[in-house]
């Protein structure tokens, strides 16, 4: 298995960060296998294009709320990081109380 669990949509309440809050919390590192995706669906063009974080952001977003860490942004990363056998991701991750 790579993520811990696939969902469609966020269970979390929306949290209203702009790209430049999100570009103040540092990245760390996250095992790809702790993720919850909020996306079923991800278009095979965005996993094998070489540009797909050249207009956002290069760390996928994360929230972490009640104890789970959510794929918000950046599930062609996460894919794309599994697909090259990589174990863990470098993410930002924002904790909703």
């Amino acid at each position: 298995m790579i993520f811990k669990a696939v969902r469609d949509g966020r269970p979390y309440p929306e949290h209203g960060y702009t790209l430049k809050q999100w570009a103040d919390i540092p990245p760390r590192a996250v095992r790809l296998d702790q993720l919850v995706t909020t996306k079923l669906e991800l278009g095979l063009d965005r996993v094998l294009a070489n540009d797909s974080t050249f207009y956002g952001d290069l760390f996928p977003h994360v929230v972490e709320w009640e104890g789970e860490l959510y794929l918000e942004d950046g599930l062609h990363r996460a894919l794309r990081a599994a697909l090259q056998q990589r174990h863990q991701i470098h993410v930002r991750v924002l904790v909703l109380s």
